[in-house]
């Protein structure tokens, strides 16, 4: 399963199931969700790594009443992995936290591994040590999507760790990353004021 295919089902399930639901991604998810037109309640944590969890918390206590959705990337959870422990003490009523593991950062981009990689990091059986309520690994498209369904109506802090095949490398020596557009260092705080509007409606 690649990035796009997970993104797609999670986009799928939240229109079908909880519209509602606010969206937080980031890194690569951040990407495949604009390749989606995925846009409606959505939060990107950029140029915050590593803030996905947190902001999802935010949003989960702030609105107990509606499921929150974190795509998280592995290197981003990573540098701050101590959020695990900050979502589970919390308790937050509904939050699913997906984490795309890859193994790499600047997926499809240029492939660094990640310090998780080897040897490989288990962020499910961290998150349960941590406290959340529930955490699996989920590797195939077709077993995301029928899990969707049961995962959106759990209570409590879900992890799902998404075993990923990571994209083909695009930048090398002779092909040299661009540079980021500007918008990307200001879309979050344009989203806070989009989200914001919409879960006071």
């Amino acid at each position: 399963m690649h990035i796009g295919q997970a993104c797609a089902a999670i986009a799928a399930a939240r229109k079908n199931i909880c519209p509602q639901a606010p969206l937080v991604a980031t890194m690569s998810a951040q990407f495949a969700f604009d390749a989606l037109g995925e846009t409606e309640r959505r939060i990107d944590s950029v140029p915050l790594m590593g803030g996905a969890a947190g902001l999802g918390l935010g949003l989960a206590l702030a609105r107990p009443d509606l499921p929150v959705i974190v795509v998280d990337g592995d290197a981003s959870l990573l540098m701050e992995l101590g959020s695990l422990v900050t979502v589970a003490h919390n308790r937050p009523a509904r939050l699913l936290h997906f984490v795309c593991a890859n193994g790499v950062q600047f997926n499809g981009l240029r492939n660094l591994p990640t310090a998780g990689a080897d040897p490989a990091c288990d962020f499910a059986a961290m998150a349960l040590a941590a406290g959340y309520a529930h955490a699996e690994r989920i590797g195939d498209a077709g077993q995301l999507a029928a899990a969707l369904p049961g995962l959106l109506a759990r209570t409590g802090a879900t992890l799902i760790e998404l075993a990923l095949a990571r994209d083909p490398a695009r930048v090398g020596a002779e092909t040299p990353q661009p540079l980021l557009p500007p918008f990307q260092f200001v879309r979050m705080r344009h989203a806070v004021r989009t989200l914001k509007a919409a879960l006071q409606s």
